[in-house]
């Protein structure tokens, strides 16, 4: 049975077919930690960026310094002979939640101008893992445009959706045809692209599960994999990589080099995973049931990721709004619709209330009276609680950190008292904390594997094609 939660779907009846993953990699850049939302301005470009790309070829290693402190990029302007590089991602019912919103994220911190676009008649999408985003336009607003990359996520059956979608089809087809960017990532390129004829002598990778439907000659068992104009990559697990890489062709290596610091994306990382102290065991007798608060200002990759993973294993999830919409908008701008709103999730009890980061966001969660009232409550009877990034400091505001070992962006971890630095992930009791964004897989892996074991962490992450230990 536990194989059974390497698979995803938007809905019980829509299944996709992920399959265990052999792991090979050609990219060795592993995320290590940090939502950077007081980042307000992207990193530009020193130099216009006019080199060439390789015939066809996995993407260099990034090696990223890590920062000591959370000093933020300093706000230039962008010179008149750099315009804007515009990019298009487009979305449908069943697009994997991860790969849009880690790709739009991640270009938008680097200076690009992303356009989400609905393939569905309506902007609101629900995506693969049950997580609803809102497109900022519709794709027919977008058949006329000009675009320096289009970036097209995976999931099922996202991915056929956008397949079927003829405007994109044409927009892609002239991207190909003009030698501009495209790049495709999960099932994308077997089943949005491969159809399209957009992989001729090209090569290419894919998520496990569907590299089969790949011309087996041009696929490549690489998480990353450039070919001309064409990027492609493996999963939710390396969807870092893969927007850095098209950072790295957009804008240069040196800015992709920049973002990644920001992102505290470090490359041979031997960060440990996790620290523990006080260990208990979390165990229930019924479906684990976890509340996430979000506003305006969370940090996108963090409300997304977490969600998804738990989900993914099968963890009874609850986004709850703070704001007087449950409609919010992240840190990065991208629109997220909560389940609820918190008045009405207050009357439920939760196992787990996990805290997303954005310094903005973290702002507004702290403010919440109901929310405090919550966590006072799941720390007065004993239950599980958490946070990531900048929100390990509305705990501690709170009065939730007393005694306890904890860890938190490096922009309010100086706040902190018995911080541990030396991972990725600390717990300590019935307390999870993180340093938020490119740690947050494994944060949320680290949430599963204490819920519910080694095994069906692993086939979660095999699923995700993410990097995990084997025991």
């Amino acid at each position: 049975m536990e194989s059974m939660l390497c698979l995803r779907s938007p809905s019980p009846s829509k299944l996709s077919p992920f399959k265990k993953l052999t792991s090979t990699s050609a990219l060795k850049t592993t995320f290590s930690s940090l939502s950077f939302a007081s980042m307000t301005s992207p990193p530009q470009p020193k130099t216009p960026s006019s080199k060439k790309r390789s015939s066809s070829k996995p993407t260099k290693t990034l090696s990223p310094k890590t920062p000591t402190t959370s000093t933020s990029v300093q706000e230039t302007n962008t010179p008149v002979s750099l315009p804007l590089k515009k990019v298009l991602v487009p979305i449908g019912f069943g697009t994997e939640e991860m790969e849009a919103v880690i790709i739009v994220d991640v270009l938008r911190r680097a200076g690009a101008e992303v356009i989400v676009a609905s393939v569905e008649p309506q902007l609101e999408v629900e995506a693969a893992g049950g997580t609803r985003l809102v497109a900022d336009t519709s794709i027919s607003k977008c058949a006329n445009e000009v675009f320096d990359l289009v970036a097209l996520p995976g999931g099922m059956p996202g991915s056929a959706r956008l397949r079927d979608c003829e405007v994109l089809r044409q927009i892609t087809s002239k991207q190909a045809e003009g030698k501009r960017l495209y790049g495709a990532i999960c099932a994308a390129p077997a089943i949005t692209l491969l159809p399209w004829g957009l992989l001729r002598r090209k090569q290419m990778t894919g998520h496990p599960a569907f590299m089969d439907k790949l011309p087996t000659f041009w696929a490549v068992a690489s998480k990353i994999q450039v070919s001309g104009e064409l990027t492609t990559s493996r999963g939710p697990g390396t969807s870092f990589e893969f927007a850095l890489s098209l950072v790295d062709q957009l804008f240069g290596e040196s800015v992709a080099r920049e973002v990644g610091q920001l992102l505290l994306m470090q490359a041979d990382d031997d960060t440990q995973r996790k620290e523990e102290y006080n260990k208990v065991e979390w165990s229930f007798d019924h479906n684990p049931r976890v509340l996430l608060p979000i506003a305006n200002g969370s940090e996108e990759i963090e409300i997304v990721a977490i969600v998804d993973i738990l989900r993914r294993a099968k963890v009874d999830v609850v986004v709850a709004s703070i704001e007087k919409s449950v409609q919010i908008l992240a840190s990065r701008g991208i629109k997220i619709v909560a389940d609820k709103l918190i008045g009405d999730a207050a009357e439920s009890v939760y196992d787990l209330i996990i805290l997303p980061g954005g310094n903005a966001g973290a702002e507004r969660l702290h403010k919440s009276k109901v929310l405090k009232k919550l966590l006072q409550e799941q720390y007065t009877a004993g239950r599980i609680y958490g946070a990531v990034c900048s929100s390990p400091a509305v705990l501690h505001r709170q009065g939730l950190l007393k005694d306890k070992r904890a860890t938190a962006h490096p922009s309010v971890v100086t706040n902190l008292n018995n911080v541990s630095n030396g991972a990725k992930v600390v717990i300590d009791g019935k307390l999870i904390t993180s340093k938020g964004l490119s740690t947050v897989t494994d944060f949320a892996l680290a949430i599963v594997s204490k819920l519910f074991g080694h095994a069906r962490t692993r086939c979660v992450a095999e699923g995700l094609v993410f990097d995990y230990p084997r025991s």
